[in-house]
């Protein structure tokens, strides 16, 4: 039977002769199209012969197979996804959203030649970092300001700079882990420092930083806990303390302030954040922080500083493996000039805007959504929304919620459905209901979204 099944499959020659292939061909690379036939008449064999199939293949599906297998094989695999998950940093789904206007200028940038390392007025050589380093010195009163690939790499070249082959001494609640298991204590090891931990897991203090200071003391590290609270019996050195402590001893005090924000966000509900002009007034020779979390722009590591710090990490050779490129500095470029207006800031940048909407707003959008749909199984509820991106951990956002309560499809089958579209859409699933939280949504999403969920659930 296997032996009858195998020879009745189509030869290689035969299926690239066929008409439905050749149309193929005519529109996809030929290496290709050939390939998929290979993988598709390989798999059927090894069907046959485990005897998942005891009968013989009919010849479209096999066309429609390899048809298939081209067009997944040559799509995009990084893809827009609508997120309807209610967190507005997700790490998973490419953390902040870059707004048009920013999207439009960096994509003329990249059409075309820029002055990248170009100074127009003189016609000679210039540094790619000037494009930036104004900007953030004037937007948080750092002497000086350098841009590289993230706020790991930036902590990275920070020690490496200040505390190679010396130590760094750190509180030992603040050893945080970031996303992917990255994490302070490697971070420092790679930057060829030596971590000096000091204090407990809930308690330091100033006596702990003082204790183990010695002629080999290269800096004192301070990390912001933006990803975790240690709440109860606590309690930690205050920045102002580090500052006095490292000017008396000629210590470099470097922050890493995680997330980092230009804007105060207590008064849209959330809770104290630092932001990075408050800390830079406070004496810190060293600030570092991301570029797309809660700036809003571009995945970038952000060093503010004293000029004589900055210029020496500028001069590290590491700087050129861990520098950015134009796309980088353009959208950042575009993102910092918001902040020179906060309410502009929070209109135009779409992380800040998602934050700072009012339940009433997103409700409002929610029942906006809700017209559009003729199903008994979709309606509104409340619900909550989260900042993300390891910053207030415990801070929740008053939202509203589309709901759909199918008793046709379980959750996971419809969000398997909705994944699976050609722009997936994100949802979050609860006691075997899909929800998707508006806040995250974009309103030009909406007729997608209706018609993809009304196909879904027909």
């Amino acid at each position: 039977m296997k032996k009858t099944l195998l020879r009745q499959l189509p030869k290689v020659d035969y299926l690239i002769n066929h008409d439905e292939i050749q149309k193929m061909i005519d529109d996809y690379p030929r290496k290709i199209v050939l390939k998929m036939i290979n993988e598709t008449l390989d798999e059927i064999r090894k069907n046959i012969l485990s005897e998942l199939l005891t009968e013989a293949v009919d010849e479209k599906i096999i066309i429609d197979t390899i048809n298939n297998k081209v067009a997944n094989y040559l799509s995009f695999s990084l893809k827009r996804v609508i997120n309807g998950t209610g967190v507005i940093i997700h790490t998973n789904l490419g953390r902040s959203i870059i707004n048009y206007e920013t999207s439009q200028h960096t994509s003329s940038i990249n059409n075309g030649y820029s002055n990248l390392e170009f100074d127009i007025e003189s016609g000679k050589r210039g540094l790619r970092y000037t494009h930036i380093e104004k900007v953030l010195m004037d937007l948080t009163g750092a002497e000086g300001a350098l841009v590289v690939n993230n706020n790991a790499a930036a902590v990275m070249l920070v020690l490496n700079t200040v505390a190679k082959d010396k130590e760094a001494i750190v509180s030992r609640g603040e050893l945080v882990e970031i996303g992917g298991s990255f994490r302070v204590p490697e971070v420092m090891k790679i930057s060829g420092g030596t971590l000096i931990e000091v204090g407990t897991t809930n308690k330091t203090h100033l006596k702990d930083f003082e204790n183990n200071i010695n002629d080999n003391t290269g800096a004192i590290l301070k990390v912001h806990t933006s990803n975790y609270k240690i709440l109860g019996f606590t309690k930690e050195v205050p920045v102002e303390d580090l500052v006095a402590l490292g000017k008396e001893k000629n210590i470099p005090v470097v922050l890493d302030l995680g997330s980092g924000t230009l804007i105060d966000l207590t008064k849209y509900g959330l809770s104290v954040e630092p932001t990075v002009l408050e800390q830079v007034g406070k004496g810190i020779d060293i600030i570092t922080f991301s570029g797309d979390k809660l700036l809003g722009g571009p995945q970038a590591g952000i060093i503010v500083g004293k000029k004589k710090y900055i210029d020496a990490i500028k001069k590290n050779q590491l700087t050129r493996a861990l520098r950015v490129g134009k796309m980088t500095i353009s959208a950042l470029e575009s993102t910092l000039r918001y902040y020179f207006d906060e309410k502009k800031a929070i209109e135009e940048i779409p992380t800040l805007r998602m934050i700072a909407e009012t339940y009433d707003s997103v409700n409002e959008r929610a029942n906006k959504l809700l017209k559009y749909f003729d199903n008994k199984d979709i309606r509104i509820i409340d619900g909550e929304s989260q900042v993300g991106g390891g910053t207030f951990p415990l801070d929740v956002i008053p939202s509203a919620l589309i709901e759909i309560n199918s008793t046709k499809f379980s959750a996971s089958q419809i969000s398997s459905k909705l994944r699976n579209l050609e722009v997936p859409i994100i949802a979050r699933i609860s006691e075997n209901r899909i929800l998707l939280d508006v806040r995250t949504l974009q309103e030009n999403d909406f007729e997608y979204i209706v018609s993809s969920i009304n196909n879904i659930l027909e």
